[in-house]
């Protein structure tokens, strides 16, 4: 048989770089798909943070007050739109790269997306047409980034060999997660120069990228001809948007409530993406060629790898949310930092978390390939659980080598979860279905991620709203703003407060604006209350309230996800790994 020769003595189908077989010849191919495929995923996953720091910059450029009313939503579409996409469609683009070739709609992803790039850069509009804009073209470049995501671990898988995919998939999602962190530092460099360049950036990246992957990489997996499974696809789409278009909404004000959940409408999407959820699952074990082979759950290494992965997303997807705003609302206005130069430092000052996933990601994806992966991944969020532990005994002005060497921790527990958990979760299915693999596990990250900003801004909110009104009030009146002023800025839906410190914006200011007061009051009282210290004391003892809720909420899921990943046992390779 003609692949006889490319899989005897160890050799990876893979392995021919031009000759068949690959017999004495240096194997480069994999190394190829392993450096594009990780400047894919850095770049798709830069642009997924590079926006939040560049949020004042790109509101001041299109002439939009993000705080005035209903201006709320641009800001959390802006933030929420490109995960929310990404989240809903990388099962079905990997189950499409399945049938018609991963490299195929992997290569289109680069395309999509530095078209949408290109786009992006040139908003014709100001105000609110320029808002929307920006948000339909980012979740276009949201698509392109699907097809990126989906698709690059089963690539990996089918080039590596099983004993090298640790390392392979370690290096990988490490340039993935760093270029989240590393997009925090971006953005807030390029914003301060022009907020186009925000989305400049991608656009070389993007087109290098898009020549490269066309040049190099090729399909070396068989394709798996079937038809398009469209019932099962439009369930899980509109199943999952719906659950996190809700999420969405439900961290907004809503009537007289400081959020949206009890709004009709997101209880509405909640339980309507529910039971579409449930109508996909129907349907998926009905159709003679489904979306997804939800067979597959029911391999232990598979279901247990996925669901601590989903597990840590939630634990990990807000952090970096919670770490901002403690960084910019408080810490930095206290060491005397302006809230307009909070965002940049904000980014520079969380770097350790980004070098904790640099050094411990490829490390312990390489050692994984030779003595297993379940004491990496459990003891990674063991470390990263207990991380949060630390985080939640610092005190609100905490020293810095502190912070640092808790985020740096963190960062490395996730290092060392993250690259061996991949592996271990695409070398436990068969090659046939690696695509869809790939893509449910992309959404059970995403999808954390998505849930975790809810889950961790409604618990940040309600500890908020249980202590920041009455502290406000009084904080207020003791500078001389009116009783009435004071009071109605005191019950403000705390998320614009939130906002504010996230945006780089003064939150006093923010708050009594409408009012007109803050030019009437004396010099004094006004250089006070807009002083880089008046809101940073007088909102720590709430804040650290509603912290203490969020980082206790994240060690327990971290702890959960450990739990899991301890149950998943030994992974048994698939028939087709053995024999190699």
């Amino acid at each position: 048989m003609s692949e006889q020769p490319a899989r005897s003595a160890g050799a990876h189908p893979a392995a021919a770089d031009g000759a068949p077989g690959g017999q004495g010849r240096p194997d480069r191919y994999k190394w190829l798909a392993l450096s594009n495929t990780s400047l894919g995923m850095f770049m798709a996953m830069v642009d997924a943070s590079i926006v939040i720091i560049s949020m004042p910059a790109i509101f001041r450029g299109i002439h939009l007050d993000p705080f005035a009313p209903g201006n709320i939503t641009y800001l959390l579409w802006m933030i929420m739109g490109y995960l929310l996409v990404t989240a809903v469609l990388v099962v079905s683009l990997g189950r499409l790269g399945d049938i018609v070739g991963r490299v195929r709609i992997y290569n289109l992803g680069f395309v999509v997306f530095t078209l949408a790039s290109v786009a992006l850069s040139f908003d014709p509009f100001h105000g609110v047409h320029g808002a929307l804009w920006l948000i339909g073209w980012r979740i276009v470049q949201a698509l392109g980034g699907a097809m990126l995501m989906s698709n690059s671990a089963a690539i990996l898988t089918d080039a590596f060999p099983a004993h090298q995919r640790g390392m392979a998939l370690g290096v990988n999602q490490i340039s993935a997660l760093s270029g989240q962190f590393i997009g925090l530092v971006l953005g807030g460099l390029l914003s301060a120069w022009d907020w186009r360049a925000v989305f400049w950036v991608n656009v070389p990246v993007g087109v290098f990228g898009t020549i490269w992957a066309y040049r190099s990489l090729r399909e070396i997996s068989a394709r798996n001809p079937a038809r398009i499974d469209w019932w099962g696809n439009l369930t899980f789409a509109l199943g999952c948007g719906l659950i996190l278009v809700s999420i969405t909404y439900g961290i907004q004000p809503y009537g007289g409530h400081t959020m949206g959940w009890t709004s009709p409408k997101v209880l509405a999407g909640l339980i309507g993406g529910a039971v579409l959820l449930v109508v996909f699952g129907f349907v998926e074990t009905r159709v003679r060629q489904p979306m997804f082979n939800l067979g597959l759950f029911r391999n232990r290494h598979f279901a247990a790898g996925n669901a601590a992965a989903l597990l840590a997303s939630v634990a990990r997807g807000g952090l970096q949310f919670m770490l901002i705003i403690w960084l910019q609302g408080i810490w930095l206005p206290l060491h005397g930092y302006d809230y307009a130069d909070a965002p940049l430092w904000a980014g520079i000052f969380l770097l350790p978390l980004t070098a904790g996933f640099l050094l411990a990601g490829p490390v312990s994806g390489t050692l994984s390939d030779r003595f297993g992966v379940r004491w990496f991944t459990t003891g990674g969020l063991v470390l990263f659980g207990l991380s949060f532990v630390g985080l939640l005994l610092l005190p609100i002005d905490f020293p810095y080598w502190a912070f640092a060497l808790l985020v740096l921790l963190n960062g490395m527990g996730s290092g060392m979860f993250s690259a061996p958990n991949t592996s271990a979760i695409m070398s436990s299915v068969p090659a046939a279905n690696r695509g869809a693999a790939s893509g449910m596990r992309s959404t059970f990250q995403n999808s954390g991620t998505s849930l975790s900003i809810g889950v961790f801004f409604s618990l940040l909110i309600i500890g908020l709203a249980d202590r920041l009104p009455g502290t406000l009030e009084s904080g207020l009146r003791a500078q001389g703003v009116p009783a009435g002023v004071a009071h109605h800025a005191a019950t403000l839906p705390p998320v614009s407060t939130v906002f504010s410190a996230f945006l780089g914006v003064n939150p006093v200011e923010t708050l009594l604006k409408p009012s007109g007061t803050l030019p009437t009051l004396p010099a004094h009282n006004r250089a006070v209350l807009t002083g880089k210290e008046f809101f940073p004391d007088l909102i720590s003892s709430p804040f650290h309230h509603g912290l203490v809720i969020v980082f206790a909420t994240a060690a327990v899921m971290s702890l959960l996800a450990a739990t899991a990943s301890a149950l998943r046992g030994v992974p048994t390779p698939p028939a087709e790994d053995a024999g190699r």
